[in-house]
């Protein structure tokens, strides 16, 4: 297959789930009768209007990446881009290819600002979820920018000095650098970077404290740490997540979960994390994201190569940068349904190992109940949607399977 193919078929993928997501996005599902025997018709409704703006907002967000990296990649926006970084770096190569990035990494960080701001400020306040005041959203807007631009140029660097010393292999010694450094962050993230942007102590509550200390010692696993993360102070909303590995693995709790939520429903929380951690989660996520990256990486090879003439192969123009991130983003977006389908499985596993651990499914189905209200969940949402964008089963799929792991015990 031709490379004019293959981007043919990646576009037409990507318009045809597109088309699907906002149908389904507008023409929500019926609301079934099991549904209306949890929540009432209004809360139904609040939840599907949240999340109807939410979707609209990853789309646009998703058109606009693509159309840039497209104009610069395929378009004139490339030559353009290539001649200013050039004339600024005076010859000088690799300044040149730095200053490349340094303009596409700006741009898409322009276009895609205001839709940042309304998503993650403006809608969060309006639905009464955010905490967080104008100044401090910028705070953290600009520790993660800075953060992606460091972390960005790297990859920059190392993906043109691998194009030249390797042009038609490049893409396994890339690989294998992805890998050791997927490890490196699941291991280094909890310690280093999470800090920057919350505060996180030690849980102080005696009854907490007693109630992971006997999940963990019914799941037979060395408990590390469990933390409480000061989340109020950027969102209402109430969560939990594991994260790290090694002597960093940790159960972090938000603030809002500890001090809202009863006892039953933060055993529940805790029981959920604990069998992630029991089934290694963490370490399949890292192993399966590790193959992802080779065959992604590998694909992406067979593109360049076939792009770019032979006589380029040792020296790629810098608008290679936005061939491959055009390629990543689009292979990844159609890639969402196996990525998510096999996040979904491991939530399930998670909540058949939990009802196991805590004998019983009341707490974590009232969690379900009260997450979903809080947090505003559509649901009932589209079967599409669900399949395409969902990492987790939705609120009535989670209930039932609680109830029924429970029954079967």
């Amino acid at each position: 297959m031709c490379t004019r193919h293959i981007w043919k078929l990646l576009f037409f993928v990507t318009f045809c789930f597109l088309v699907l997501y906002l149908y389904f996005a507008l023409m929500p599902a019926n609301i079934t009768p099991a549904a209306l025997q949890y929540f009432t018709r209004e809360e139904i409704m609040m939840g599907r209007k949240y999340w109807r703006e939410k979707e609209l907002l990853f789309v646009v967000s998703f058109v606009a990446q693509m159309s840039v990296l497209a104009v610069v990649a395929f378009g004139p926006g490339g030559e353009v881009l290539e001649r200013g970084a050039f004339n600024v770096a005076r010859g000088k190569k690799l300044l040149g290819v730095l200053l490349f990035f340094l303009f596409l990494w700006i741009l898409l960080r322009l276009v895609n600002l205001p839709i940042n701001l309304y998503n993650s400020y403006v809608l969060e306040h309006r639905w009464g979820f955010s905490t967080q005041t104008m100044a401090g959203w910028w705070v953290d807007y600009v520790k993660s920018a800075v953060l992606d631009l460091v972390l960005s140029v790297v990859g920059t660097v190392l993906f043109f000095i691998a194009l030249k010393r390797w042009p038609l292999n490049w893409w396994l010694p890339a690989g294998f650098f992805m890998a050791g450094w997927l490890i490196i962050q699941t291991f280094l993230w909890p310690s280093f970077v999470a800090p920057l942007f919350n505060r996180f102590e030690p849980v102080q509550d005696p009854e907490v404290v007693a109630i992971v200390e006997n999940l963990a010692q019914k799941a037979n696993i060395p408990l590390q740490e469990v933390l409480v993360m000061d989340a109020s102070s950027r969102t209402n909303k109430a969560n939990a997540y594991f994260t790290g590995i090694g002597h960093t693995k940790r159960i972090v709790l938000y603030d809002n979960l500890l001090n809202n939520y009863p006892l039953p429903e933060v055993e529940a929380v805790v029981a959920h994390e604990i069998a992630h951690w029991k089934l290694g989660h963490i370490r399949t996520g890292v192993l399966l994201g590790i193959v992802a990256t080779f065959v992604q990486f590998y694909l992406l090879a067979l593109v360049l190569t076939a792009y770019f003439p032979r006589w380029q192969l040792r020296n790629y123009p810098p608008r290679a940068w936005a061939l491959a991130l055009l390629f990543i983003l689009l292979t990844s977006f159609v890639a969402n349904p196996i990525q998510n389908s096999i996040s979904r499985y491991m939530e399930r596993a998670a909540d058949i190992e939990s009802v196991a651990l805590i004998g019983n499914a009341d707490g974590a189905v009232a969690l379900q109940l009260r997450l979903a209200r809080s947090n505003r969940s559509d649901i009932v949402p589209p079967a599409f949607i669900e399949w395409f964008a969902y990492t987790h089963p939705s609120t009535l799929r989670r209930i039932e399977l609680l109830q029924s792991s429970a029954t079967l015990r």
